[in-house]
């Protein structure tokens, strides 16, 4: 989805953007895609879920696009790194917290959407210092570490991205 210039390899890429090397043009803000239920494996959104006017729909859609036990991999830039606010087509500014929204622990919130995910696995990257330095480690190796971070560290101790890998549930 939004595969830009950088389709990966075998890929079925989407994006809206005539330039682009898509083979399907799609506006990811127009519900529902062109495909039918279930006809993927795996959704690939790398630096697109930041542009999407509906970040819910957006995410309502991969879960349709997916089988049963399907994957999503998302990178996204952290809400700490300047480029997330540097980008005027960034609409969101998204934590490692964001997408538990859409599995178990969503806060109570979760009647908003039917799509569920389990999370299989979320990385937060660290600005190079930080990454050269341990920190990211830290962040990455326990949860309780990376909450005390977002919450008070990470406007020094800046992120950059975040990976995260769902499954359809």
């Amino acid at each position: 989805m939004g595969c830009g210039l950088r389709k990966a390899p075998g890929a079925i890429g989407v994006d809206r953007n005539p330039a682009s090397r898509a083979d399907v043009l799609c506006d990811l803000d127009r519900f529902p895609y062109p495909f039918r239920d279930a006809c993927f494996d795996r959704v690939r959104a790398v630096h697109v879920l930041e542009h999407v006017a509906d970040l819910i729909g957006a995410m309502e859609e991969f879960h349709r696009l997916l089988r049963p036990g399907g994957r999503v991999y998302i990178v996204t830039p952290h809400y700490s790194d300047f480029s997330s606010f540097c980008d005027p087509t960034h609409r969101r500014h998204l934590t490692s917290y964001s997408f538990r929204y859409f599995g178990e622990d969503h806060g109570g919130y979760g009647y908003y959407t039917r799509a569920r995910f389990r999370e299989i696995s979320l990385r937060v990257r660290l600005l190079a210092l930080w990454r050269w330095l341990g920190l990211e480690w830290l962040v990455n190796r326990w949860p309780r570490f990376r909450l005390f971070w977002e919450h008070y560290l990470c406007f020094v101790i800046r992120g950059k991205a975040i990976e995260i890998e769902l499954e359809k549930v």
